[in-house]
């Protein structure tokens, strides 16, 4: 994927994340922050965070958002600045970040990872990361970076059930060959959810929330909302370049079939995803 095409695709999901995310587990972490909490997002994408804080109400503290693709944050830059402006929020930017309110945020190019565990954060944010990384390593770096009784909100994490329809004869063998795909990559698990969980659970904080996020693309009457089409066609193409006929034989007629389905605005599409909410312990003591 390109670097303009992986832009695309982050800023084409929006609408699907913004339907999909659990309230309750949003309204429990915004909640617990602190008046003009210290924010930090891992894998930050197109910043879409920056004005999903501010519409509640986060308009003191500072944001930071840790992204590994250069393109991806030259766009964040611009692009969130321009979106709270034309909501009418007065922006103001200065060399390396800007301010909203009292809200400053700025955007970084870097590995997550390697850049938390210096910080002192009130709460750290990794959507949509889990699945990419070692979920143990990713939560030790998290904690480390939280003060006592920080965060860490982890929203639309992938757990392994991908569906498509209408149904074909081939989609159990091509959702099953797809995630072997991830769960062979050296880190990653397409069963994310689950698994990010159980980790929490046995940590010494407290898992505060877990509610199921689907992320769910239909059509409406005669298309798609926004830009979700163009979403869908990078589903697929995910699966396109994970799949093969050595696989899946019928993966060439099942790629067919739901491209078509796709053009006529037929194709429904569900990733199961799970909302997490962790607590670190008020004494401090992370592991």
């Amino acid at each position: 994927m390109t670097e303009h095409a992986r832009v695309r695709y982050l800023e084409a999901k929006r609408s699907v994340d913004e339907e999909s995310r659990s309230q309750r587990a949003a309204n429990r972490f915004v909640a617990a922050l602190p008046a003009a909490p210290r924010v930090i997002e891992a894998g930050a994408g197109t910043g879409s965070l920056v004005p999903w804080l501010v519409d509640r109400g986060v308009t003191a503290g500072s944001y930071r958002g840790v992204e590994a693709s250069a393109a991806v944050v030259a766009h964040a830059r611009h692009a969130r600045a321009a979106e709270l402006r034309y909501r009418g929020r007065a922006v103001t930017d200065g060399q390396t970040s800007s301010r909203v309110g009292d809200l400053e945020f700025r955007f970084e190019v870097g590995d997550a990872l390697a850049e938390l565990p210096d910080d002192d954060a009130d709460a750290v944010v990794a959507q949509q990361f889990m699945d990419l990384v070692s979920i143990p390593e990713a939560v030790e770096a998290f904690t480390d970076a939280l003060v006592p009784g920080g965060v860490a909100y982890f929203p639309l994490t992938f757990d392994g059930t991908s569906v498509f329809g209408p149904a074909h004869e081939a989609d159990r063998a091509v959702e099953r060959a797809y995630h072997q795909a991830i769960d062979e990559t050296a880190g990653r698990t397409s069963r994310a959810g689950r698994r990010l969980a159980t980790h929490l659970r046995r940590a010494p904080g407290e898992l505060v929330a877990m509610d199921a996020s689907d992320g769910i693309v239909r059509p409406h009457g005669e298309g798609y909302r926004a830009d979700e089409r163009y979403f869908l066609e990078c589903i697929l193409g995910f699966v396109e370049s994970s799949v093969t006929p050595e696989t899946v034989p019928a993966i060439d007629d099942w790629l067919q079939t739901r491209r078509q389905q796709l053009a006529r605005g037929d194709l429904i599409y569900v990733g199961h995803r799970y909302d997490l909410l962790y607590q670190t312990p008020t004494d401090g003591r992370n592991h």
